[in-house]
């Protein structure tokens, strides 16, 4: 069963064309990378399916877990299970990192998911979520969260997640506890290594998927610069 699927979706920004007819579906509980050049809709990808504003599609359609989504703003789908983790995590002055990881359903104690992370519990579980912490604590911090939670789906668009933060070893712990937890994640990423801890992998190109299939031959194609729809050239059209 698919937990997410996108069908021809379509969208422009500043009259250029980003995501072209774009197609993807990400089944319940698989890790799920996506390989791409900068500059081929990645990142406007993970807007639109978070539902940000500005990224509604021009055409076509996005369903979450069976539920058209395309008019749902951000929290609505939060609701729903749909969480990312952001290019630049919040700060809540006042709130203790053990208090903000139990909000919402914790289905993982704030000790283990810092552990997961990297961060040792007893020097973060009673600090406070604001700028005494680095960019790079907060952004580990936000991934604890998002293991904390674990969402029906988590969008995880590295570097911006705090993933390449990580040691192989440590992604593929986290990776493996959201999985067995029963989340599905999108791992936007541009490093054929972390797609090897993937279930499944697709490549987009020119703002669309051009093929999608085992983690290993999609890395390959991918290190190659070779896609079924440009038979090696890469594109360079200064897409977002």
């Amino acid at each position: 069963m698919d937990v997410l699927e996108l069908c021809d979706i379509y969208y422009a920004a500043t009259g250029r064309e980003i995501l072209a007819g774009l197609s993807l579906s990400i089944r319940a509980g698989e890790v799920h990378a996506l390989l791409g050049t900068n500059g081929t809709g990645k990142s406007t990808l993970a807007s639109m399916i978070m539902g940000c504003h500005g990224y509604q599609p021009a055409s076509g359609e996005i369903f979450f877990d069976g539920t058209l989504i395309n008019n749902l703003k951000i929290h609505e789908r939060a609701r729903l299970g749909l969480c990312m983790a952001w290019q630049e995590p919040a700060r809540f002055e006042g709130l203790r990192v053990r208090d903000y990881l139990k909000l919402g359903a914790v289905a993982e104690e704030p000790e283990s998911a810092l552990q997961l992370v990297g961060l040792e519990p007893f020097r973060y579980l009673d600090r406070m979520v604001d700028r005494s912490l680095s960019g790079g604590e907060r952004k580990r911090i936000e991934l604890a969260s998002v293991l904390a939670l674990r969402p029906k789906l988590a969008i995880l668009d590295e570097p911006d997640s705090g993933i390449d933060m990580l040691s192989t070893d440590d992604i593929i712990r986290v990776l493996d506890r959201l999985r067995s937890g029963g989340s599905a994640v999108l791992l936007i990423t541009h490093r054929d290594e972390i797609c090897a801890a993937a279930d499944r992998a697709s490549q987009i190109c020119g703002g669309r998927i051009v093929s999608t299939g085992r983690p290993d031959e999609i890395a390959a194609a991918f290190k190659n610069r070779k896609c079924i729809s440009c038979d090696g050239e890469v594109c360079n059209d200064d897409r977002i």
